[in-house]
């Protein structure tokens, strides 16, 4: 098809033609014809259409507004549990909590067993901290139950 008839294909194909694409139709066999196409083209859409407008049966918005509801609102963790992806991440996330579980618990477990304390039996009697108001350092006993004494023995304890 020329470039003239092809800019003015769809005066040509409604009708609405000048007498320059008229006389060039008519000249012109390569244009003519696939005008001629085109128009059968639309005829066979136009032959497609349904003869009056399809109204849904009745009852049809009911049923889905029915069905919505029934459905009811996504959840956030249902992003989670009902994607494959979602499932993977959940055990791999319990995976690694496990594995840091199991860290920590034997981790504490081996710290325990190797820190021995040998604490002194009551009656003892140890360096122990000053008292304040005192100028000298005292000697506390070891498993007095007086209140003062292990505070200050709380308060100023470090570490040898």
């Amino acid at each position: 098809m020329h470039r003239r008839m092809r800019d003015q294909v769809e005066e040509v194909l409604s009708g609405r033609t000048d007498a320059s694409s008229g006389g060039h139709l008519k000249e012109c066999g390569e244009c003519r014809d696939e005008i001629a196409a085109m128009r059968k083209q639309a005829e066979l859409l136009r032959a497609l259409r349904p003869p009056a407008d399809i109204e849904p049966k009745a009852g049809f918005y009911a049923r889905v507004m029915e069905r919505i509801e029934t459905q009811g609102a996504a959840s956030i963790w249902s992003l989670f549990f009902e994607s494959p992806f979602g499932r993977r991440i959940a055990v791999a996330s319990m995976a690694l909590a496990l594995c840091l579980g199991v860290y920590l618990v034997s981790s504490e477990q081996t710290a325990d067993q190797a820190i021995v304390v040998s604490e002194p039996a009551p009656g003892d009697i140890i360096p122990g901290p000053a008292i304040p108001g005192e100028d000298q350092p005292g000697l506390v006993l070891a498993g007095t139950s007086d209140p003062d004494t292990v505070l200050v023995n709380l308060v100023t304890y470090r570490e040898q």
